[in-house]
Protein backbone atom coordinates (compact mmCIF):
# COMPACT_ATOMS: atom_id res chain seq x y z
CA UNK A 1 0.00 0.00 0.00
CA UNK A 2 1.44 3.37 -1.07
CA UNK A 3 1.21 6.41 1.18
CA UNK A 4 -0.27 9.42 -0.62
CA UNK A 5 2.20 12.03 -1.78
CA UNK A 6 2.50 15.23 0.22
CA UNK A 7 1.62 18.48 -1.51
CA UNK A 8 5.32 19.29 -1.71
CA UNK A 9 6.05 15.99 -3.44
CA UNK A 10 3.05 16.34 -5.77
CA UNK A 11 4.24 19.76 -6.92
CA UNK A 12 7.78 18.45 -7.39
CA UNK A 13 6.50 15.57 -9.50
CA UNK A 14 4.37 17.85 -11.70
CA UNK A 15 7.12 20.44 -11.95
CA UNK A 16 9.58 17.81 -13.18
CA UNK A 17 7.16 17.13 -16.04
CA UNK A 18 6.11 20.67 -17.02
CA UNK A 19 9.05 22.92 -16.02
CA UNK A 20 12.03 20.76 -15.04
CA UNK A 21 14.37 23.76 -15.06
CA UNK A 22 12.61 25.13 -11.96
CA UNK A 23 12.81 21.94 -9.91
CA UNK A 24 16.10 22.61 -8.14
CA UNK A 25 15.05 26.17 -7.26
CA UNK A 26 11.71 24.87 -5.98
CA UNK A 27 13.43 22.34 -3.74
CA UNK A 28 15.79 25.01 -2.43
CA UNK A 29 12.83 27.30 -1.68
CA UNK A 30 10.90 24.76 0.42
CA UNK A 31 12.53 25.43 3.83
CA UNK A 32 11.89 29.17 3.54
CA UNK A 33 8.32 28.56 2.43
CA UNK A 34 7.70 26.25 5.39
CA UNK A 35 9.03 28.91 7.76
CA UNK A 36 6.89 31.60 6.13
CA UNK A 37 3.69 29.56 6.57
CA UNK A 38 4.69 28.33 10.04
CA UNK A 39 5.29 31.94 11.16
CA UNK A 40 1.77 32.86 10.08
CA UNK A 41 0.37 29.78 11.82
CA UNK A 42 2.29 30.52 15.04
CA UNK A 43 0.75 34.00 15.10
CA UNK A 44 -2.69 32.39 14.97
CA UNK A 45 -1.87 29.83 17.64
CA UNK A 46 -0.49 32.59 19.86
CA UNK A 47 -3.38 35.05 19.56
CA UNK A 48 -6.57 33.66 18.08
CA UNK A 49 -9.43 32.45 20.36
CA UNK A 50 -8.88 28.77 19.54
CA UNK A 51 -11.09 26.64 21.82
CA UNK A 52 -8.49 23.90 22.33
CA UNK A 53 -5.83 26.27 23.71
CA UNK A 54 -6.17 26.35 27.51
CA UNK A 55 -3.72 29.17 28.24
CA UNK A 56 -0.64 30.95 26.94
CA UNK A 57 2.49 31.44 29.02
CA UNK A 58 4.92 34.04 27.64
CA UNK A 59 8.55 33.82 28.73
CA UNK A 60 11.75 35.66 27.91
CA UNK A 61 11.95 35.22 24.15
CA UNK A 62 9.57 32.24 24.23
CA UNK A 63 5.91 31.26 24.37
CA UNK A 64 4.33 28.11 25.78
CA UNK A 65 0.81 27.06 24.81
CA UNK A 66 -0.97 24.69 27.20
CA UNK A 67 -3.55 22.67 25.27
CA UNK A 68 -6.79 21.47 26.82
CA UNK A 69 -5.77 17.84 26.36
CA UNK A 70 -2.68 18.39 28.51
CA UNK A 71 -0.08 18.69 25.76
CA UNK A 72 2.45 21.52 25.54
CA UNK A 73 3.43 23.52 22.47
CA UNK A 74 6.64 25.60 22.65
CA UNK A 75 7.89 28.28 20.29
CA UNK A 76 9.50 31.71 20.10
CA UNK A 77 7.93 34.87 21.45
CA UNK A 78 5.23 35.86 18.99
CA UNK A 79 5.03 39.33 17.44
CA UNK A 80 1.52 39.59 15.94
CA UNK A 81 2.67 42.30 13.52
CA UNK A 82 5.84 40.65 12.26
CA UNK A 83 5.89 39.53 8.63
CA UNK A 84 9.24 37.83 8.10
CA UNK A 85 9.68 34.05 8.37
CA UNK A 86 11.08 34.06 11.89
CA UNK A 87 9.58 30.77 13.12
CA UNK A 88 11.59 27.84 11.76
CA UNK A 89 10.36 25.20 14.23
CA UNK A 90 8.08 24.68 17.23
CA UNK A 91 7.94 21.75 19.65
CA UNK A 92 4.85 19.69 20.50
CA UNK A 93 5.53 17.73 23.69
CA UNK A 94 9.22 17.90 22.88
CA UNK A 95 8.97 16.82 19.21
CA UNK A 96 10.18 19.47 16.75
CA UNK A 97 8.03 20.52 13.79
CA UNK A 98 9.27 22.65 10.90
CA UNK A 99 6.37 21.63 8.64
CA UNK A 100 3.13 23.50 9.50
CA UNK A 101 0.96 20.86 7.80
CA UNK A 102 2.51 18.06 9.87
CA UNK A 103 2.04 20.12 13.04
CA UNK A 104 -1.67 20.66 12.42
CA UNK A 105 -2.16 16.99 11.54
CA UNK A 106 -0.56 15.93 14.81
CA UNK A 107 -2.44 18.51 16.84
CA UNK A 108 -5.49 16.41 15.88
CA UNK A 109 -7.99 19.24 16.43
CA UNK A 110 -11.50 19.33 14.93
CA UNK A 111 -11.38 19.95 11.17
CA UNK A 112 -7.60 19.86 11.35
CA UNK A 113 -6.98 17.35 8.51
CA UNK A 114 -8.56 19.60 5.87
CA UNK A 115 -6.72 22.64 7.19
CA UNK A 116 -3.45 20.69 7.26
CA UNK A 117 -3.96 19.85 3.58
CA UNK A 118 -4.45 23.56 2.81
CA UNK A 119 -1.24 24.39 4.65
CA UNK A 120 0.63 21.78 2.65
CA UNK A 121 -0.62 23.37 -0.56
CA UNK A 122 0.27 26.81 0.79
CA UNK A 123 3.87 25.75 1.45
CA UNK A 124 4.26 24.07 -1.94
CA UNK A 125 2.71 26.95 -3.87
CA UNK A 126 4.80 29.47 -1.91
CA UNK A 127 7.97 27.58 -2.81
CA UNK A 128 6.86 27.45 -6.45
CA UNK A 129 6.21 31.21 -6.40
CA UNK A 130 9.63 31.90 -4.90
CA UNK A 131 11.34 29.58 -7.36
CA UNK A 132 9.91 31.53 -10.28
CA UNK A 133 11.33 34.91 -9.26
CA UNK A 134 14.19 36.28 -11.39
CA UNK A 135 16.19 37.81 -8.53
CA UNK A 136 14.62 36.60 -5.31
CA UNK A 137 11.12 37.24 -3.96
CA UNK A 138 11.12 41.04 -3.98
CA UNK A 139 13.69 42.99 -5.84
CA UNK A 140 16.31 43.57 -8.40
CA UNK A 141 13.99 44.63 -11.22
CA UNK A 142 13.62 48.38 -10.87
CA UNK A 143 10.30 50.23 -10.66
CA UNK A 144 7.55 48.88 -12.95
CA UNK A 145 6.11 50.73 -15.92
CA UNK A 146 2.69 48.99 -15.84
CA UNK A 147 0.17 48.68 -13.00
CA UNK A 148 0.04 44.90 -13.13
CA UNK A 149 3.78 44.65 -12.59
CA UNK A 150 3.38 45.99 -9.05
CA UNK A 151 0.94 43.18 -8.35
CA UNK A 152 3.47 40.62 -9.58
CA UNK A 153 5.92 41.72 -6.87
CA UNK A 154 3.70 40.23 -4.15
CA UNK A 155 5.18 36.74 -4.07
CA UNK A 156 4.22 35.35 -0.65
CA UNK A 157 0.53 36.27 -0.68
CA UNK A 158 -1.45 37.34 2.39
CA UNK A 159 1.03 38.52 5.04
CA UNK A 160 -0.82 37.00 8.03
CA UNK A 161 -2.84 34.07 6.65
CA UNK A 162 -1.30 30.57 6.92
CA UNK A 163 -3.14 29.68 3.72
CA UNK A 164 -1.38 32.57 1.99
CA UNK A 165 -0.74 30.60 -1.22
CA UNK A 166 -3.27 27.79 -0.96
CA UNK A 167 -4.72 27.11 -4.42
CA UNK A 168 -6.47 23.73 -4.29
CA UNK A 169 -7.70 22.62 -7.69
CA UNK A 170 -4.85 24.33 -9.55
CA UNK A 171 -2.23 22.12 -11.13
CA UNK A 172 1.38 23.26 -11.32
CA UNK A 173 0.91 24.07 -15.00
CA UNK A 174 -2.15 26.20 -14.14
CA UNK A 175 -0.34 28.04 -11.37
CA UNK A 176 2.48 28.88 -13.75
CA UNK A 177 -0.02 29.93 -16.43
CA UNK A 178 -2.32 32.04 -14.23
CA UNK A 179 -0.50 33.12 -11.05
CA UNK A 180 0.51 36.81 -11.13
CA UNK A 181 3.83 36.07 -9.42
CA UNK A 182 4.78 34.01 -12.49
CA UNK A 183 4.10 37.01 -14.78
CA UNK A 184 1.98 35.29 -17.46
CA UNK A 185 -0.34 36.76 -20.08
CA UNK A 186 -3.75 35.14 -19.64
CA UNK A 187 -6.19 34.71 -22.50
CA UNK A 188 -9.69 35.35 -21.15
CA UNK A 189 -12.45 33.48 -22.96
CA UNK A 190 -15.19 35.77 -24.28
CA UNK A 191 -18.36 33.72 -23.84
CA UNK A 192 -21.30 35.04 -25.87
CA UNK A 193 -24.64 35.14 -24.02
CA UNK A 194 -27.88 36.54 -25.48
CA UNK A 195 -28.43 39.98 -23.98
CA UNK A 196 -32.02 39.09 -23.10
CA UNK A 197 -30.69 36.39 -20.74
CA UNK A 198 -28.30 38.72 -18.91
CA UNK A 199 -28.50 41.09 -16.01
CA UNK A 200 -26.33 44.05 -16.99
CA UNK A 201 -25.53 46.86 -14.58
CA UNK A 202 -23.86 50.08 -15.64
CA UNK A 203 -22.45 50.62 -19.12
CA UNK A 204 -21.10 47.34 -20.45
CA UNK A 205 -18.23 48.12 -22.87
CA UNK A 206 -19.20 48.15 -26.57
CA UNK A 207 -16.12 46.04 -27.39
CA UNK A 208 -17.70 43.29 -25.24
CA UNK A 209 -20.96 43.20 -27.18
CA UNK A 210 -21.67 41.45 -30.46
CA UNK A 211 -24.96 41.49 -32.41
CA UNK A 212 -27.42 41.23 -29.53
CA UNK A 213 -25.08 39.20 -27.38
CA UNK A 214 -23.01 40.12 -24.36
CA UNK A 215 -19.44 38.81 -24.37
CA UNK A 216 -18.67 37.73 -20.82
CA UNK A 217 -14.94 37.49 -19.98
CA UNK A 218 -14.27 34.11 -18.40
CA UNK A 219 -11.08 32.99 -16.72
CA UNK A 220 -9.61 30.01 -18.62
CA UNK A 221 -9.52 27.93 -15.40
CA UNK A 222 -13.25 28.58 -14.97
CA UNK A 223 -13.93 27.78 -18.60
CA UNK A 224 -12.11 24.45 -18.39
CA UNK A 225 -13.13 23.22 -14.94
CA UNK A 226 -16.56 24.73 -14.26
CA UNK A 227 -18.22 25.77 -17.52
CA UNK A 228 -16.58 22.93 -19.48
CA UNK A 229 -16.27 25.01 -22.61
CA UNK A 230 -13.35 26.39 -24.58
CA UNK A 231 -12.91 28.25 -27.84
CA UNK A 232 -14.12 31.50 -29.34
CA UNK A 233 -12.76 35.02 -29.07
CA UNK A 234 -10.23 35.88 -26.39
CA UNK A 235 -8.95 38.91 -24.53
CA UNK A 236 -5.33 39.10 -23.40
CA UNK A 237 -4.81 40.38 -19.85
CA UNK A 238 -2.37 40.32 -16.94
CA UNK A 239 -3.43 38.75 -13.61
CA UNK A 240 -3.45 40.92 -10.51
CA UNK A 241 -2.93 39.91 -6.88
CA UNK A 242 -6.36 38.34 -6.55
CA UNK A 243 -5.58 36.09 -9.58
CA UNK A 244 -9.15 36.29 -10.85
CA UNK A 245 -8.91 40.03 -11.55
CA UNK A 246 -6.82 40.96 -14.59
CA UNK A 247 -5.57 44.15 -16.23
CA UNK A 248 -6.23 44.68 -19.91
CA UNK A 249 -3.25 46.60 -21.36
CA UNK A 250 -4.30 50.22 -21.93
CA UNK A 251 -7.76 49.43 -20.61
CA UNK A 252 -9.78 48.45 -17.57
CA UNK A 253 -9.45 45.79 -14.90
CA UNK A 254 -11.74 42.78 -15.31
CA UNK A 255 -12.92 40.75 -12.31
CA UNK A 256 -13.93 37.26 -13.36
CA UNK A 257 -15.80 34.50 -11.59
CA UNK A 258 -13.47 31.80 -10.31
CA UNK A 259 -15.31 29.04 -8.46
CA UNK A 260 -12.22 27.87 -6.58
CA UNK A 261 -11.11 28.43 -3.00
CA UNK A 262 -8.16 30.82 -2.94
CA UNK A 263 -6.69 31.56 0.51
CA UNK A 264 -10.06 31.40 2.30
CA UNK A 265 -12.94 32.10 -0.04
CA UNK A 266 -14.56 30.83 -3.21
CA UNK A 267 -14.22 33.66 -5.71
CA UNK A 268 -17.42 33.58 -7.72
CA UNK A 269 -19.56 36.67 -8.39
CA UNK A 270 -23.08 36.68 -6.99
CA UNK A 271 -26.10 37.98 -8.86
CA UNK A 272 -26.74 40.37 -5.97
CA UNK A 273 -23.27 41.91 -6.28
CA UNK A 274 -23.82 42.52 -10.00
CA UNK A 275 -27.20 44.11 -9.30
CA UNK A 276 -25.71 46.41 -6.66
CA UNK A 277 -22.53 47.30 -8.53
CA UNK A 278 -23.74 50.56 -10.12
CA UNK A 279 -25.21 51.88 -6.86
CA UNK A 280 -22.03 50.98 -4.97
CA UNK A 281 -19.88 52.69 -7.57
CA UNK A 282 -21.92 55.90 -7.39
CA UNK A 283 -21.77 55.71 -3.60
CA UNK A 284 -17.99 55.42 -3.79
CA UNK A 285 -17.75 58.52 -5.95
CA UNK A 286 -19.80 60.51 -3.45
CA UNK A 287 -17.57 59.34 -0.60
CA UNK A 288 -14.38 60.24 -2.43
CA UNK A 289 -15.69 63.73 -3.08
CA UNK A 290 -15.84 64.28 0.71
CA UNK A 291 -12.20 63.43 1.42
CA UNK A 292 -10.66 66.67 0.08
CA UNK A 293 -8.65 64.70 -2.46
CA UNK A 294 -7.09 62.30 0.08
CA UNK A 295 -8.74 59.23 -1.45
CA UNK A 296 -10.27 58.19 -4.74
CA UNK A 297 -12.42 55.13 -5.39
CA UNK A 298 -12.13 53.23 -8.65
CA UNK A 299 -15.37 53.26 -10.59
CA UNK A 300 -17.20 50.21 -11.85
CA UNK A 301 -17.96 50.65 -15.54
CA UNK A 302 -20.23 47.66 -15.91
CA UNK A 303 -21.14 44.25 -14.54
CA UNK A 304 -22.91 41.28 -16.05
CA UNK A 305 -24.24 37.86 -15.11
CA UNK A 306 -26.34 35.25 -16.84
CA UNK A 307 -28.00 34.54 -13.49
CA UNK A 308 -25.29 32.21 -12.25
CA UNK A 309 -22.36 33.11 -9.97
CA UNK A 310 -20.22 30.91 -12.23
CA UNK A 311 -20.69 33.10 -15.33
CA UNK A 312 -20.33 36.75 -14.41
CA UNK A 313 -17.81 39.57 -14.69
CA UNK A 314 -17.17 43.11 -13.48
CA UNK A 315 -15.29 45.78 -15.46
CA UNK A 316 -13.80 48.66 -13.48
CA UNK A 317 -11.26 51.37 -14.13
CA UNK A 318 -7.61 50.88 -13.30
CA UNK A 319 -6.27 52.67 -10.21
CA UNK A 320 -3.56 53.99 -12.53
CA UNK A 321 -6.20 56.42 -13.82
CA UNK A 322 -5.53 58.48 -10.69
CA UNK A 323 -1.80 58.93 -11.26
CA UNK A 324 -0.36 62.13 -12.68
CA UNK A 325 2.71 61.98 -14.95
CA UNK A 326 5.68 60.64 -13.00
CA UNK A 327 3.53 59.19 -10.22
CA UNK A 328 3.10 55.52 -9.32
CA UNK A 329 -0.03 53.87 -7.88
CA UNK A 330 1.21 51.01 -5.69
CA UNK A 331 -0.88 48.43 -3.82
CA UNK A 332 0.04 48.61 -0.15
CA UNK A 333 0.84 44.90 -0.25
CA UNK A 334 3.61 45.67 -2.76
CA UNK A 335 5.23 48.47 -0.76
CA UNK A 336 7.87 46.14 0.68
CA UNK A 337 9.27 45.73 -2.84
CA UNK A 338 9.97 49.48 -2.97
CA UNK A 339 12.05 49.58 0.22
CA UNK A 340 10.22 52.78 1.24
CA UNK A 341 8.68 51.49 4.50
CA UNK A 342 12.22 50.95 5.81
CA UNK A 343 12.36 54.70 6.41
CA UNK A 344 10.64 55.54 9.74
CA UNK A 345 9.76 59.01 8.45
CA UNK A 346 8.22 57.63 5.27
CA UNK A 347 6.26 54.98 7.20
CA UNK A 348 4.94 57.57 9.65
CA UNK A 349 3.84 59.84 6.80
CA UNK A 350 2.06 57.02 5.03
CA UNK A 351 0.43 55.92 8.30
CA UNK A 352 -0.83 59.45 8.92
CA UNK A 353 -2.28 59.65 5.41
CA UNK A 354 -4.01 56.27 5.70
CA UNK A 355 -5.44 56.93 9.17
CA UNK A 356 -6.65 60.40 8.22
CA UNK A 357 -8.55 59.09 5.21
CA UNK A 358 -9.86 55.95 6.92
CA UNK A 359 -11.06 57.76 10.06
CA UNK A 360 -12.65 60.55 8.04
CA UNK A 361 -14.72 58.03 6.13
CA UNK A 362 -15.57 56.18 9.33
CA UNK A 363 -16.82 59.43 10.83
CA UNK A 364 -19.06 59.80 7.77
CA UNK A 365 -20.33 56.26 8.32
CA UNK A 366 -18.22 54.07 6.02
CA UNK A 367 -15.74 51.43 7.15
CA UNK A 368 -13.41 50.37 4.35
CA UNK A 369 -11.98 46.88 4.00
CA UNK A 370 -8.62 48.60 3.62
CA UNK A 371 -6.22 45.69 3.47
CA UNK A 372 -3.10 45.65 1.33
CA UNK A 373 -4.86 44.46 -1.79
CA UNK A 374 -7.77 46.92 -1.82
CA UNK A 375 -5.79 49.95 -0.66
CA UNK A 376 -3.25 51.62 -2.97
CA UNK A 377 -1.03 54.64 -2.42
CA UNK A 378 -0.09 57.27 -4.99
CA UNK A 379 3.63 58.04 -4.83
CA UNK A 380 5.08 61.20 -6.32
CA UNK A 381 8.31 61.02 -8.37
CA UNK A 382 10.37 61.24 -5.16
CA UNK A 383 8.48 58.31 -3.61
CA UNK A 384 6.51 60.43 -1.10
CA UNK A 385 2.93 59.24 -0.37
CA UNK A 386 0.46 61.83 -1.67
CA UNK A 387 -3.03 60.27 -1.70
CA UNK A 388 -4.82 56.93 -1.69
CA UNK A 389 -6.88 54.89 -4.11
CA UNK A 390 -9.40 52.27 -2.98
CA UNK A 391 -10.83 49.50 -5.11
CA UNK A 392 -13.59 46.93 -4.63
CA UNK A 393 -16.40 48.17 -2.39
CA UNK A 394 -18.03 44.75 -2.07
CA UNK A 395 -17.00 44.15 1.57
CA UNK A 396 -17.22 47.60 3.13
CA UNK A 397 -19.65 48.32 5.97
CA UNK A 398 -21.87 51.39 6.07
CA UNK A 399 -23.72 52.91 9.04
CA UNK A 400 -26.96 54.57 7.96
CA UNK A 401 -27.29 56.65 11.14
CA UNK A 402 -23.84 58.20 10.71
CA UNK A 403 -24.41 58.68 6.99
CA UNK A 404 -27.76 60.38 7.58
CA UNK A 405 -26.09 62.95 9.83
CA UNK A 406 -23.98 63.91 6.84
CA UNK A 407 -26.82 63.87 4.32
CA UNK A 408 -25.73 60.66 2.57
CA UNK A 409 -28.35 58.10 1.56
CA UNK A 410 -27.90 54.32 1.44
CA UNK A 411 -30.45 53.72 -1.33
CA UNK A 412 -29.62 50.70 -3.47
CA UNK A 413 -26.82 49.39 -1.26
CA UNK A 414 -26.84 45.68 -0.34
CA UNK A 415 -28.44 45.02 3.04
CA UNK A 416 -25.58 42.78 4.11
CA UNK A 417 -23.15 45.73 4.27
CA UNK A 418 -25.49 48.04 6.24
CA UNK A 419 -25.13 48.20 10.02
CA UNK A 420 -25.25 50.76 12.81
CA UNK A 421 -23.23 48.51 15.10
CA UNK A 422 -20.28 50.73 16.08
CA UNK A 423 -18.19 47.70 17.00
CA UNK A 424 -18.75 46.13 13.59
CA UNK A 425 -17.86 49.36 11.79
CA UNK A 426 -14.69 49.90 13.81
CA UNK A 427 -13.39 46.36 13.61
CA UNK A 428 -13.91 46.33 9.84
CA UNK A 429 -11.67 49.38 9.40
CA UNK A 430 -9.21 48.83 12.24
CA UNK A 431 -8.70 45.15 11.48
CA UNK A 432 -8.04 45.67 7.79
CA UNK A 433 -6.18 48.99 7.87
CA UNK A 434 -4.12 48.83 11.07
CA UNK A 435 -3.97 45.06 11.62
CA UNK A 436 -3.54 44.42 7.91
CA UNK A 437 -2.22 47.12 5.60
CA UNK A 438 -0.22 49.21 8.06
CA UNK A 439 1.10 46.24 10.02
CA UNK A 440 2.26 44.54 6.85
CA UNK A 441 3.95 47.69 5.61
CA UNK A 442 5.70 48.13 8.97
CA UNK A 443 6.74 44.47 9.21
CA UNK A 444 7.03 44.39 13.00
CA UNK A 445 5.27 45.54 16.14
CA UNK A 446 8.07 47.97 17.02
CA UNK A 447 7.99 49.69 13.62
CA UNK A 448 4.20 49.86 13.65
CA UNK A 449 4.19 51.37 17.14
CA UNK A 450 6.70 54.05 16.17
CA UNK A 451 4.75 54.96 13.03
CA UNK A 452 1.45 55.17 14.90
CA UNK A 453 2.92 57.27 17.71
CA UNK A 454 4.15 59.82 15.20
CA UNK A 455 1.07 59.70 12.97
CA UNK A 456 -1.63 60.18 15.60
CA UNK A 457 -0.17 63.27 17.27
CA UNK A 458 -2.08 65.73 15.12
CA UNK A 459 -5.21 63.68 14.41
CA UNK A 460 -8.55 64.87 15.86
CA UNK A 461 -9.39 62.96 19.05
CA UNK A 462 -12.69 61.52 17.79
CA UNK A 463 -14.43 58.64 19.60
CA UNK A 464 -13.23 56.33 16.83
CA UNK A 465 -9.60 57.35 17.29
CA UNK A 466 -9.86 56.97 21.06
CA UNK A 467 -11.21 53.45 20.54
CA UNK A 468 -8.32 52.66 18.21
CA UNK A 469 -5.73 53.99 20.65
CA UNK A 470 -7.17 52.59 23.86
CA UNK A 471 -8.55 49.15 23.09
CA UNK A 472 -7.16 45.83 21.83
CA UNK A 473 -6.97 45.72 18.04
CA UNK A 474 -9.71 43.59 16.42
CA UNK A 475 -8.60 41.35 13.55
CA UNK A 476 -10.18 38.49 11.67
CA UNK A 477 -9.34 35.13 13.27
CA UNK A 478 -8.25 33.65 9.95
CA UNK A 479 -7.16 30.24 11.24
CA UNK A 480 -10.18 29.85 13.51
CA UNK A 481 -12.35 30.57 10.47
CA UNK A 482 -10.66 27.80 8.48
CA UNK A 483 -11.15 25.41 11.43
CA UNK A 484 -14.84 26.37 11.78
CA UNK A 485 -16.41 25.38 8.44
CA UNK A 486 -19.93 25.54 9.84
CA UNK A 487 -19.67 29.10 11.12
CA UNK A 488 -21.31 31.82 9.03
CA UNK A 489 -19.54 35.10 8.41
CA UNK A 490 -16.30 36.39 9.84
CA UNK A 491 -14.88 35.34 13.20
CA UNK A 492 -12.82 37.84 15.15
CA UNK A 493 -10.00 37.91 17.65
CA UNK A 494 -8.02 40.64 19.39
CA UNK A 495 -4.35 41.57 19.25
CA UNK A 496 -2.44 43.63 21.79
CA UNK A 497 -2.78 47.29 20.95
CA UNK A 498 0.33 48.16 18.92
CA UNK A 499 0.71 51.36 20.96
CA UNK A 500 0.93 49.28 24.15
CA UNK A 501 1.09 51.53 27.22
CA UNK A 502 1.61 54.70 25.19
CA UNK A 503 -0.12 57.76 26.73
CA UNK A 504 -2.01 58.42 23.51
Amino acid sequence: MHRPLTAEAEVAEELAAVRPGLLSRYTAALPGARAAVLSRLWRALAYEPLPWVERREPGRGSLVLRLRDGRRLDGPAADPYRTDAYVTAVRLDGAAYADPAALVRDLAVPHGPAFAAELGHSVASSALARAGQPDGPAGGRGWPRHDWEWEQRVVDGHPFHPGCRSRPGFSVAEQLAYGPEHRPVVELELVPVPAARCLVAGAWPPRLRDAGRVLVPVHPWQAAHVLKRRGGARLAAHPLMSLRTLAVPGGPHVKTALSARLTSSVRDISVASVAASAALSAFGEELAARTDGLLRVTRTRGAVTDGSPDLAAVVRESPAAYAAPGEHVVPVAALAATGLPGSPAWLAGFTRLALTAGLRLLELGVALEAHGQNLLVVLDPSGAPRRLVYRDLADIRVGPARLARHGIATDGLPERIVTDDERALRRKLFGSLVGGALAAAAGSGAALRDALETAVRDLPRTPDLRALLGEPLPVKALTLMRLSPGAAGDLWGELPNPLGDSPW
